[in-house]
């Protein structure tokens, strides 16, 4: 299958599919289903799978079909590509529609040629598949634990985050709720910690409140939530400055910002020279994000005596972590 590497595709949006029988019913009209179009010209539609469309249950039906449409794409690049332009939104195809698509119900036939309901479906499995990301799917989430609420809820835009932390809370404690994403702070990536910070500040009224103040006292986690609240009554050890700067600057990263955005998270106000000292305090952590944000700084700063001190950071970083 084409490659559509993390670095380079940001965490995708979350996407609203329609139920899975109306998916199950969407396949089933397929000119492929149908048998409308010509099997033998898709060697990745076996011969068995008719039945499965036709008699299969609808988990077994969409089990099928997202098999048949990786198989398509994976042997073609041109194909695969397109999908992916289409899911990102970089307009309709101009150009006829290639049959493959249309066969397999991913493309509609009419102007705008857009990517169907099933489409977005199907490329949502092949492009999260290639790049490792998990793409989101709007209500998914509600039966979730709260560790895999806050890695959902990475790339959700604001109004989407609230509907689907709605859709969580729903026959939930708010009290028991926040308890339960604050738990999951220290376990979770720094992305996640950070969208969990913010649901406990903004999203769960008191609970949240009395929850985010119970960690305030915990080893860095502590450290995280008074620097992203800006709680200056807390003040961090030094080494939980650089495991508070990494953490910040990580979520950054796993988001997909631009290393001078990173750059600018850390060292923002700072001379050239406080940012050095900065960057050296890093080294004191271990934060399992310190090395890849060191390298950060070694390869884009600007300035040398911050890549000479990131440098150093790292070095004794590794010999810290060879240390045990």
């Amino acid at each position: 299958m084409g490659s559509y590497d993390d670095d380079t595709l940001p965490l995708q949006p979350p996407v609203r599919l329609p139920a899975d029988d109306e998916l199950v019913a969407a396949v089933r009209e397929t000119p492929l289903a149908t048998g409308d179009a010509d099997a033998s010209a898709h060697p990745a539609f076996a011969p068995d799978a008719v039945e499965a469309l036709r008699d299969g249950s609808d988990d077994k039906v969409l089990q099928v079909w997202a098999d048949v449409c990786r198989r398509t794409l994976s042997t073609d690049e041109t194909l695969f590509m397109e999908v992916v332009r289409l899911y990102l939104g970089r307009g309709p195809l101009t150009d006829e529609v290639p049959a493959v698509l249309t066969d397999l119900g991913l493309v509609r036939q009419a102007p705008p040629r857009t990517l169907t309901p099933l489409g977005i479906w199907a490329a949502g499995l092949v492009i999260g598949e290639a790049t490792g990301q998990d793409i989101p799917v709007m209500g998914s989430l509600a039966g979730r634990d709260a560790g895999a609420l806050l890695y959902g809820l990475r790339s959700y835009p604001e109004p989407e985050r609230d509907e689907e932390l709605a859709g969580w809370l729903a026959g939930r404690d708010q009290g028991e709720a926040a308890a339960e994403i604050a738990a999951a702070l220290g376990e979770v990536s720094p992305l996640s910690r950070a969208v969990g910070v913010e649901l406990l500040a903004t999203g769960l009224g008191d609970a949240g409140t009395e929850a985010l103040d119970g960690l305030l006292g915990a080893p860095r986690m502590g450290a995280v939530v008074a620097a992203r609240l800006g709680r200056e009554e807390r003040p961090p050890t030094p080494e939980e400055i650089a495991w508070a700067f990494v953490d910040m600057a990580a979520a950054l990263l796993e988001f997909g910002g631009e290393a001078a955005e990173v750059i600018k998270s850390v060292s923002q106000g700072m001379e050239k020279d406080e940012q050095a000292g900065t960057i050296a305090l890093l080294a004191l952590g271990d934060h399992p994000w310190t090395e890849r944000v060191l390298q950060v700084f070694i390869d884009h700063h600007p300035d040398e005596r911050v890549v000479a001190a990131a440098r150093k950071a790292l070095r004794r970083h590794g010999l810290m972590d060879a240390r045990g």
